[in-house]
């Protein structure tokens, strides 16, 4: 590991993993923890306010976010999120699949996530 990488933000893909659906023009995304240890940190890390925050051009609709404390994980639903979905959009990523990607690229500073 270089100085650089020791000093870099530390991101949610670094503790967790995601997998993304659709349905219609919403998009649900669920973020599981690696480890059961980490999951405090992702809770104040991933709130439904940051999410909208963090995709104020993608989101249009509500960020509600569902806590899955036995799976140490999150259910993330996005409205209006996919610019009408598969049948209606054009968007090259009708499907919302990359949402898991920009979920977890969100850093996990203890200064930029809020407190519980």
């Amino acid at each position: 590991m270089t100085a650089s990488q020791r000093n870099a933000p530390r991101i949610v893909r670094d503790i967790a993993h995601a997998r993304a659906g659709d349905k219609g023009n919403t998009s649900n995304i669920n973020v599981w923890a690696y480890d059961p240890a980490d999951f405090d940190l992702l809770k104040r890390a991933l709130t439904a306010d940051r999410i909208k925050r963090a995709f104020p051009d993608l989101v249009r609709g509500a960020v509600e976010l569902y806590v899955v404390e036995h799976l140490h994980g999150l259910n993330v639903v996005l409205h209006d999120a996919l610019e009408g979905g598969v049948n209606q959009s054009l968007n090259l990523d009708s499907h919302g699949k990359s949402w898991s990607y920009l979920i977890l690229g969100l850093t996990l500073d203890e200064k930029d996530a809020p407190a519980p």
